[in-house]
């Protein structure tokens, strides 16, 4: 019976795969189940050899034992699918082909075994700066060198968590490729809601941008190349910074499931249960979008998309409720 109850907790952990979560608790195996799949695969596994040995319930667990681990490799199935075609992808909508990368990259897009074991990047370490003061907020990032020596482009990471938490250790593996593929790489700290409201973070990464121009030949920063990216928040915050910050040297943008139209995200909440989107604008923008729909316009990407728009590379998940 403990195998049984085992198992069909890990099927029903599974769904998240394809149905959208109804609770807060649930978000968080929405998370980890599609994003740590190996781990849940190898319980199943180990599940379904001990039935084997059996004899209570041995048909019924094998069966859904099986049903439960195609169902955990769903992630890594599309994940392959959409690497297939990954390269020729990004060649036509971005001119970079596989042989213009000079650093450090993976050869495919996405493995298994490196799903395990870690992308193979070397460490390499990073080096706190300060690099404003506001409101008696002191503003720091953590600056990593490019393992490709002389002067490079920069790329700056804005990191999540609904502008109110979290902070620049956000995805340090992500942070740590780039720098081993040749970007200096800055991750920065900004002030955060509900006690700051927009613009906060855009004077902030104004400011990062100001520090790393002024210290450019020290850093060994190529001022005319940089890039932006950000997850959630910070994907807001990167993409709105892009489209309107009017920073020179901005070559690019990369946003990761973060919200492009701040109306119709209030508009559309999220479901409650799973966390109060609106109160979370609210607080980030100072008010709801009748109090200051002024805010909620410049704080939507979408709104100031022009012909001169900066190359932009968006990922959204399918069943994201929040990020449009």
């Amino acid at each position: 019976m403990v195998r049984f109850v085992l198992i069909l907790i890990l099927f029903i952990l599974s769904l998240v795969n394809f149905f959208p979560v109804l609770s807060k608790e649930a978000w968080y195996a929405g998370v980890a189940v599609p994003e740590f799949p190996w781990i849940f695969m190898i319980a199943v596994l180990l599940l379904i050899i001990w039935s084997c040995f059996a004899s209570n319930l041995k048909i019924i667990c094998i069966l859904l034992g099986a049903v439960t681990f195609i169902i955990l490799c769903s992630p890594v199935i599309r994940a392959y699918m959409v690497g297939s075609d990954l390269k020729k992808n990004i060649a036509n909508s971005f001119g970079v082909k596989d042989e213009n990368m000079k650093g450090f990259h993976l050869q495919q897009p996405f493995s298994f075994l490196q799903m395990v074991t870690g992308n193979g990047a070397k460490k390499i370490p990073f080096t706190t700066y300060h690099y404003a003061m506001h409101e008696e907020v002191d503003l720091t990032l953590n600056f990593s060198s490019s393992a490709i020596a002389g002067v490079r482009p920069c790329l700056i990471v804005v990191h999540g968590g609904s502008w109110k938490r979290g902070n620049n250790s956000e995805i340090a593996a992500a942070n740590n490729y780039f720098a081993n593929a040749g970007y200096q790489v800055a991750t920065i700290n900004y002030r955060l809601a509900p006690k700051f409201h927009s613009p906060a973070p855009q004077e902030d990464l104004h400011a990062a941008f100001t520090w790393l121009r002024t210290h450019a030949e020290e850093l060994k920063i190529d001022t005319n190349n940089f890039v932006l990216m950000g997850r959630s928040a910070g994907a807001q915050i990167v993409l709105t910074m892009a489209y309107t910050g009017n920073d020179n040297g901005v070559k690019g943008v990369a946003a990761f499931y973060g919200p492009n139209d701040m109306l119709w995200s209030y508009e559309h909440p999220d479901n409650m249960a799973i966390m109060d989107s609106k109160m979370v604008q609210r607080d980030f923008l100072g008010g709801s979008a009748t109090e200051v729909p002024d805010r909620y316009i410049a704080e939507s990407p979408l709104f100031h998309v022009t012909a001169n728009t900066v190359p932009t590379l968006l990922v959204i998940r399918q069943m994201d409720a929040h990020a449009w």
